[in-house]
């Protein structure tokens, strides 16, 4: 068993300036989004080449939802 050590390793390395990286983030750019209740979903790149807008994933994932009716009771997407 390892003995625990009560120092706290610092693993971040020298180069990266955590002030810097502070200064530069952008805070709350989906805040009014999150407190309107919108869920917000990340697409993988390629699916974002597919689909350019969220009009265009909405149709896409309705029609998804209508394939589902059609396939029958056992079929799952």
């Amino acid at each position: 068993m390892k003995k625990r050590s009560d120092k706290m390793s610092d693993e971040l390395r020298p180069e990266y300036d955590l002030r810097q990286l502070l200064e530069a983030g952008a805070r709350g750019n989906y805040a009014k989004r999150h407190d309107a209740g919108t869920n917000l979903v990340l697409l993988d790149p390629d699916i974002r080449k597919a689909f350019r807008n969220e009009r265009a994933v909405n149709e896409a994932l309705r029609l998804v939802l209508e394939l589902r009716k059609v396939g029958g009771s056992g079929s799952r997407v």
